[in-house]
Parts: C-alpha cells; sequence; structure tokens
C-alpha cells in the first residue's frame, strides 16, 4: 500500500503546471481572474533609513516571490484577500493579512517579530503571546551529518537514552519528556498540524521521531506552552513544537563529514521561481564516536508541492524513512566500559513512510475553510539491555487522520473558528520479548490495539478594545481504545472516555503595540496513557489529565525583545506506563510543575543572539517528593548567521542543564554542550564550506537502574547514561543555481 502512495506522490509532484503565456504565476485563490501586481521592498527597521533584506521568502496563494538585492519583489494576483508569509535569514517568519483590490505597494519592515505600514491579522494575537516563533536561519544547526534533533531550540534540551538513530525527545523546564507524553510534535502541512506523536508507541508512550525530517528543508519552528491552543489535542500539556517548511529551495548537493560519520543531502525546486515545490534525498551512515561502532544506516525522501485552484490552496507533503544502527546505550556514569556499552548486541531499526493534503479554501475576504487528511506506517524493532538481560520491544501501526477547521472574522472585534480533528492509531504485534537461554527471543506482552481520538472545538477570539485582546473556547475529545490481548486474551477491552477542555487567553497591550505586553492564559489538556494491561492487574487510568496557567510579559526595545513566563501545571496520576523490562505497569504519579523562564532575543542587521535562562520545580503533590529526571535549571546562550569579515558566517550556542533529581536518592551530574559552525561562500554564492564542532560533557538520557559491571560482586542500583562525546567536521555545498535577484 506505501508503494503505491509512493508512486502517485512522485506523479503528482513531477505533474507539469500550466501558466498563462503572458503571467508569471498560477491561478491561486483570489476572487477574481484580473491580474493585479503587489510589489514592495522589505526592510530591516533597527536601520535608519531601512537596510534592504535581499532574500527574502514572500508567500501568499500558493505563489512564492524572492526580493532582489535592494529587497525589492513582485508577485501577480487576482484581487482577494490574502495571509502572507514572510520569513529571512536572521528574522522571524511573519505572517500579515493583504486586501488586494489594485495594485499595490507593500513595503515592510522586519523587526521583532513586528511590521509596519501594514495591518498583521489579530484573530490570534492573544493566543500567540506564548508562541515563540524562529526562522531556522536563527537556530544552530543540531548534529550535522548525524542523527538527532533537526535543529536546535533556544531553552528546550533534547537528549537520547541510546544513541543511534532511536528518536530523540525535547525536554521543557520541570518536565521529564524522555518519552514525549507531555509534549507534543507537529509538521506543518499549509495550514494543518501534523501531529508526530505516536501514542502509546512500543517503547514510550506519546513517542514521536524528529529523524523522518531533512533538515534544510525546514524554515521555521514555532512553540508554544502546548495546552492553550485549540488545535492541541492528545499530549500538548507541557509544550508543543511545530515544524514548517520552506515553499521551496535553490537545487543544491550538500556532503557533510567527520572522522567517523558522512552525510549527503540533495534537494531541488522547479525552475519558476514563484512555484512552491521541493523535492530531496538525504543518504547518511557512520559509526559515532563512542568506542561502540554504530554502523549506522539512514534513507530520507521529503517533498511537497503547494498549488492554488480557484481560490483553493493545495498543499501535497510526503516522506519515506529508513534507519537502523547499533545503539551504545545507558552505562554506569562512574565506570568506564571497554566499548561505552553494558551489551553490543543492541541495536535499532525503524522506517516510516507518510503522505498528507491539506486544502485551505478561501471562500471570501472573511471566511475560510481547512480540510487536511494523513496517512502513516510506522514500524520499529529496538533491541536493548537496561541491566536485566536482552529484551526487544517491536511494533508495526498505521495511523491516519485528519482535520476540518472553518474560521470567519465577524467583524474587528469577534471572529469565530470550529474545526473537527481524527486520529487514528492501531499499533499491531506490539510486543515484548526477552531473550531466552537459547538465544531466542521470547514473547513476555504482545498486543493488538487502537486508540480513536475524535475531537471538536470552537473558539472566539478578536480585540475588545485597543488595549485588550482575547480568545476564549473549549475543546471536546471523545477517546476509545480497543485492546487485544494475545499473551492473555481475559485482559482484552475496549474503552470509551471524553474530555473537556476550557481554554482561553486574555492580553493588555500597550498603544502602537501589535505583540501582547502582558498575557494571562488558562487551559485544560490531556495525554492517553497505554491501554495494555500486560502483566499487570488492572487497567490503570487511560486518560491523565492536566490544568496549566501562564502569566507571559513581552516587551520590545529598540529591536531587542524580551521575554518572561511564569507556568503552573498540574497533572494527574499515570497507571498504565509499562516497564521495558517487566512489563509492568507502573504508577508515576501526578505531578505539579512551577517554573519561570526569562530570554532576551536581539536582531542586528548581521545576525540574531538570544539568552534564555529556566528554573524549575517539579514535585509530587501526594507525597511531596520531586519527580525524578525533570530539569530543573537551564541555561541556553546562541547566536545564528553572523556575518564575520572576509565573508564568513557564523552560528554557535553554549547550553547547561544542571544537576536532577533522579529517584530513590540519587542526583544527574551537569550537562554541557557548546557549539558551533562556521560557513565561507565561494564563486559567486554558488559553492560554500564549512567547519562544525561540538564539545560535550556529561551525559544524557540519565536516570537510574539496577547494573553490574565486571568489576562489581552484585548488580546494585546506579546513574546510568550515553557519555556526551566531542567532535568536529567538515561540509561542502554546491547551488546549481541562485535565485535571489
Amino acid at each position: 500500500m506505501r508503494w503505491r502512495l509512493f508512486i502517485l506522490w512522485l506523479v503528482l509532484i513531477n505533474a507539469p503546471i500550466v501558466l498563462p503565456a503572458n503571467a508569471e504565476t498560477a491561478p491561486d485563490r483570489g476572487s477574481s481572474d484580473v491580474m493585479l501586481l503587489l510589489n514592495g521592498k522589505i526592510t530591516d527597521a533597527a536601520t535608519t533609513p531601512g537596510e534592504p533584506i535581499p532574500g527574502a521568502t514572500l508567500s501568499a496563494g500558493g505563489i512564492t516571490a524572492i526580493s532582489d538585492s535592494s529587497g525589492r519583489f513582485r508577485l501577480l494576483l487576482p484581487a482577494g484577500n490574502y495571509k502572507m508569509q514572510i520569513s529571512a535569514s536572521s528574522y522571524a517568519p511573519l505572517a500579515v493579512v493583504v486586501s488586494l483590490s489594485a495594485d499595490t505597494e507593500f513595503n515592510v519592515q522586519l523587526v521583532a517579530m513586528n511590521v509596519t505600514e501594514v495591518q498583521a491579522d489579530m484573530d490570534h494575537a492573544a493566543a500567540d503571546s506564548a508562541t515563540n516563533f524562529y526562522a531556522a536561519e536563527d537556530l544552530p544547526l543540531a548534529n550535522p551529518g548525524q542523527a538527532g534533533i533537526p535543529v536546535s531550540i533556544p531553552g528546550l534540551p533534547a537528549e537520547t537514552a541510546s544513541g543511534g538513530v532511536k528518536a530523540p525527545q525535547y525536554f521543557a523546564p520541570g518536565v521529564a519528556g524522555d518519552h514525549g507524553e507531555s509534549i507534543a510534535q507537529y509538521i506543518q502541512i499549509g495550514d494543518f498540524l501534523l501531529p508526530n506523536n505516536l501514542s502509546a508507541n512500543a517503547h514510550g508512550n506519546g513517542y514521536a521521531d524528529p529523524n523522518l525530517l531533512i533538515v534544510p528543508f525546514i524554515g521555521n519552528v514555532e512553540t508554544d506552552a502546548g495546552a492553550f491552543d485549540l488545535r492541541h489535542g492528545n499530549h500538548a500539556e507541557n509544550l508543543a513544537v511545530a515544524y514548517g517548511f520552506r515553499p521551496r529551495v535553490e537545487p543544491f548537493a550538500e556532503l557533510t563529514g567527520d572522522a567517523h560519520d558522512l552525510d549527503f543531502i540533495s534537494g531541488w525546486s522547479p525552475r519558476a521561481a514563484q512555484t512552491g515545490t521541493f523535492l530531496g534525498l538525504e543518504i547518511s551512515g557512520g559509526n559515532g564516536f563512542l568506542r561502540l561502532p554504530e554502523h549506522r544506516r539512514q534513507y530520507k525522501l521529503n517533498g511537497q508541492r503547494s498549488f492554488s485552484l480557484a481560490g483553493h490552496q493545495l498543499t501535497l507533503f510526503g516522506v519515506g524513512y529508513y534507519g537502523r544502527s547499533r545503539i551504545p546505550g545507558l552505562v554506569p556514569i562512574d565506570a568506564r566500559l571497554p566499548e561505552d556499552t553494558v551489551d553490543p548486541r543492541q541495536s535499532d531499526r525503524t522506517h516510516t513512510s507518510l503522505f498528507a493534503a491539506s486544502d485551505t479554501w478561501q471562500l471570501s475576504e472573511s471566511t475560510q475553510f481547512q480540510f487536511s487528511g494523513f496517512f502513516r506506517t510506522y514500524g520499529m524493532s529496538l533491541v536493548s539491555n537496561f541491566g536485566d538481560g536482552l529484551i526487544r520491544q517491536s511494533e508495526f501501526r498505521t495511523v491516519e487522520g485528519g482535520n476540518a477547521n472553518y474560521h470567519r472574522r465577524l467583524n474587528r472585534k469577534i471572529s469565530v473558528e470550529s474545526g473537527i480533528d481524527l486520529q487514528r492509531d492501531a499499533p499491531r504485534n506490539a510486543e515484548l520479548a526477552r531473550l531466552n537461554e537459547h538465544g531466542i527471543f521470547s514473547a513476555v506482552t504482545k498486543n493488538d490495539f487502537s486508540i480513536t481520538d475524535l475531537g471538536s472545538y470552537a473558539s472566539l477570539s478578536g480585540s475588545l478594545s485597543r488595549f485588550v485582546s482575547y480568545t476564549v473556547g473549549v475543546r471536546r475529545d471523545e477517546i476509545s481504545f480497543d485492546n487485544a490481548d494475545k499473551m492473555n486474551p481475559a485482559n482484552s477491552h475496549g474503552t470509551h472516555f471524553g474530555f473537556t477542555s476550557p481554554r482561553g487567553t486574555v492580553a493588555f497591550h500597550l498603544p502602537q503595540k501589535h505583540v501582547p505586553s502582558v498575557a494571562f492564559s488558562y487551559g485544560e489538556a490531556f495525554h492517553t496513557n497505554d491501554p495494555r494491561i500486560s502483566n499487570g492487574t488492572a487497567r490503570g487510568s487511560l486518560i491523565a489529565g492536566a490544568r496549566a496557567y501562564q502569566l507571559n510579559a513581552t516587551e520590545s526595545l529598540k529591536g531587542t525583545e524580551l521575554r518572561l513566563a511564569l507556568t503552573r501545571a498540574a497533572s494527574s496520576s499515570e497507571l498504565a506506563k509499562l516497564d521495558p523490562d517487566t512489563g509492568l505497569q507502573q504508577n508515576v504519579g501526578p505531578s505539579l510543575v512551577r517554573s519561570l523562564t526569562a530570554s532576551v532575543r536581539r536582531r542586528l542587521s548581521f545576525g540574531s543572539l538570544q539568552a534564555t535562562f529556566s528554573r524549575a520545580t517539579a514535585t509530587n503533590p501526594l507525597t511531596h517528593h520531586d519527580v525524578p529526571e525533570a530539569p530543573r535549571l537551564i541555561w541556553d546562550i546562541s547566536g545564528a548567521s553572523f556575518r564575520l569579515p572576509w565573508k564568513l558566517q557564523a552560528s554557535g550556542e553554549f547550553e547547561y542543564v544542571g544537576r536532577k533529581p533522579l529517584g530513590d536518592g540519587f542526583t544527574a551530574v551537569p550537562v554541557c554542550e557548546v557549539r558551533g559552525s562556521f560557513t565561507r561562500a565561494l564563486l559567486d554564492g554558488r559553492f560554500e564550506a564549512g567547519v562544525h564542532f561540538l564539545a560535550g560533557s556529561g551525559y544524557t538520557g540519565q536516570t537510574v537502574e539496577t547494573m553490574q559491571v565486571p568489576r562489581d560482586l552484585m548488580a546494585s542500583e546506579r546513574i546510568v547514561g550515553v557519555r556526551k562525546a566531542s567532535y568536529a567536521g567538515v561540509s561542502l555545498s554546491y547551488h546549481f543555481r541562485r535565485e535571489s535577484r
């Protein structure tokens, strides 16, 4: 089935676009056949006079344009109402509403996520007060040429508990997100947020794998607190992260390598500069920097096509991914093992395919519909040793779902929005098996199950006055669990639950400010737990609810953005998380997280700087004990896209995660990372050469396990983790054509 979808995708992405003989663009979502000229200039508001911004990407109605060396651009569009996306290196992505009824001069000054000379869309201003937008150029590369998170997000450390191709997970202040239970991850397809979390994965609950994405195609990243946006459903309690894509890329080939690893990426877009299409391939492999060679292999295919048809903005997106690797796994931090592993037989194999389609229908200047759907397959086989012998966790699942959304602007003070989300996760042969004395994996648990979530939501938003905006609404999720236990049929069951999530934000603005100065948010959220009873004695709590409050203050002073967020989130008890060693349920208990995050961001004509500080507490409100593995202290200082003398560009990041309790009286050692890169363009920008490095100390994925090493007389509880390794590498890239004019 997935090969048929893949062939269909290739046909669609290579289908020709027929243009009128005298037109520069394809038909779009405007309401008239008369083509109007939208032109203007993109400049930096922090300079006087405004310094032009070349290479900025503008997208409206499925048509894209690139600003030239003087910052000028031009688009031909029918009359109508458009939501224009603007992105540029060293500036945050921007969305503005443009009403086009005649040839229009459209001048934009970018500074600290504001624009002048245009009217910004204020419908979601209150909700956006807690949202951080990052252009990809403002984020340092996380692990060039290696597996891991695609980009490093300031203030959100990411860790993996094994290495190899095992999916890394982001952590929020005070939140132990090893398996993503309360952290949601999305892939943005057009206006649709496609969930990337895999509920009740064989290895973890809410597991999200970003390995399928090819880094150069990511155009922006959006983060928010999760619980306050009605679009967010399952797992969005403490954090939501969404990856957005560039509409197109300059055709390129890039080779990245170091002493142990090699990575090749190639990307292509059609020659027509206003056609929103890209297709890319990545092949990578290597042995990593720990003593055990990983023998890692990864193959990725990403593609997207956007086009307009009779008022509809259509986006098609496809992914294919296969990865396999040996993994070092967790080792005692107080003992150096010969190969940095307790068992060299540990391994991981993962594959996924994904096809998604989204249609945004601009019915009128004030009314918009959205229809989206997706289908995904996912398989994994993870062989691990946590100190109690070799185990295998495996599954194959299909995931399908979609979204329908209606938005209407009644007047300046009131907009209405409603929608329906559907997602069905159906893992098959979700198995925990243990290696027996005959060298054969024998199943301990084996289940077929499904989790179906039908969510509906409605909201009102707008401005009460020049100084106050609001968003208020409610979400209702109807969730069905169907569990077929192949080891013990008596444990099979079907269950249905409903969960209601009221959410709202009130924001207060200073005069002439579009970004809220102070905002207060309240929201209720949830995540689903594992429906398998397995070796336990009860079904446990299949829905874990949470209640969150946040006070967010924002100020912009001469191009410097200041943010302060105070958050309180309380979650209910969980009893359905399976222990990987025993197959028994784990009661991780309720939690109460209080956090303070302060950040400073400055965009300059030659780059961007950001510093983030987070401090958090996380306790069990019943026992008053610390929640294990949740980070309490996070420091992050990063800079990106710095233009240096001799045509050099640089980026860098310093990240520090302080000591955190691990339970049973153990405390983790701090983790420190310093990463950076230097690149230089040659031959008129056609060729780029660069170096990158990572200097790290400490251990990621730290936890407590009962483990015995050769020098020990018996097994004992101890801190285990994956040793951070330092490395350096080089990259070479060639652009087959340049699109900045």
